[in-house]
């Protein structure tokens, strides 16, 4: 699948850009615009009829137009780009408009890197399931797309292992830029300070949720390495 391609929708030019590196960080997305006002976020959705953009990171409180105004406007003109509001508004009247007009996911201000990631990669395992060819099978194909979507896919980590730990271990296959680096359990032992076993029980776990892939690493004496890069 083509990159997720994002517009940016933020009136301040600081947050504006950590947005932007933000989400250039994240595998399989990349930044196509960047907006400072709902005019200008509009006039680059009509153009070529927002064919251009896929997904929009939009902040509800914008000098000229509120977010949801923008949101109404462009289901009103029959446009499907799916948007992702990044905003400090905490009002539940909000929220509850935002949900009703097709929202995929409320991300609160301030936040992490790391949440911002999670928002991002569900879109995509959502999107991924979105738009395969076909039909669904049954009630639980949709069912596992919603839950995907409002990060209710999957249940409690299993036994022994905790959501810190998996974060550590799912940076350590990231260069600090979001390129995917392809590491052994000893590797990542040695980038995460956990033992070599207990990097490989969080990594095999990433590998059975789909979030990462297995590969042989040749080229060393002996036996191949198993390798292990995110998806």
């Amino acid at each position: 699948m083509s990159d997720i391609r994002v517009l940016i929708v933020e009136d301040e030019p600081l947050l504006a850009e950590a947005h932007s590196a933000y989400t250039e960080r994240v595998p399989g997305f990349v930044v196509v615009g960047v907006a400072h006002t709902a005019r200008a976020a509009m006039a680059a959705l009509r153009a070529n009829d927002g064919g251009d953009v896929d997904l929009v990171l939009l902040d509800f409180r914008l000098p000229d137009l509120h977010g949801l105004d923008v949101c109404r406007a462009l289901r009103a003109a029959g446009s499907s780009v799916d948007v992702l509001a990044v905003t400090s508004a905490r009002d539940l009247a909000v929220v509850r408009t935002a949900v009703s007009l097709g929202v995929t996911h409320y991300l609160l201000k301030p936040f992490t890197f790391a949440a911002f990631r999670d928002k991002l990669e569900r879109y995509a395992d959502y999107r991924a399931q979105a738009l395969a060819d076909g039909e669904v099978a049954a009630q639980h194909d949709v069912d596992r797309m919603f839950a995907t979507l409002r990060g209710t896919a999957g249940h409690s980590l299993p036994k022994g292992l905790d959501a810190q730990t998996l974060n550590r271990v799912r940076a350590a296959l990231s260069d600090g830029t979001g390129a995917q680096v392809g590491l052994s359990a000893t590797e990542v032992s040695a980038a995460t300070g956990i033992s070599r076993v207990t990097a490989r029980r969080y990594l095999e776990y990433l590998v059975t949720i789909d979030r990462a892939v297995r590969t042989p690493r040749y080229g060393t004496p002996g036996r191949p390495e198993v390798e292990y890069r995110s998806r």
